[in-house]
């Protein structure tokens, strides 16, 4: 049985709510520095979610 870490959850936390704010039109760089704080993401956390919206396929579409 796999058990998610608060670590991780944090990381999940942190991409929906980055994921949110890219469609009220936010700045992806404020919302990574923000996330990092919001969140208390360490720096490999902030990177792997820097990298994951780096792909725009990750990026949601404004409606």
């Amino acid at each position: 049985m796999t058990t998610i870490m608060p670590e991780e959850k944090n990381v999940r936390r942190a991409v929906k709510w980055i994921g949110e704010e890219l469609q009220e039109g936010k700045e992806l760089g404020i919302l990574l520095t923000e996330a990092g704080m919001r969140f208390n993401l360490n720096p490999k956390q902030e990177q792997f979610i820097h990298k994951f919206f780096k792909d725009p396929d990750n990026i949601p579409k404004s409606e």
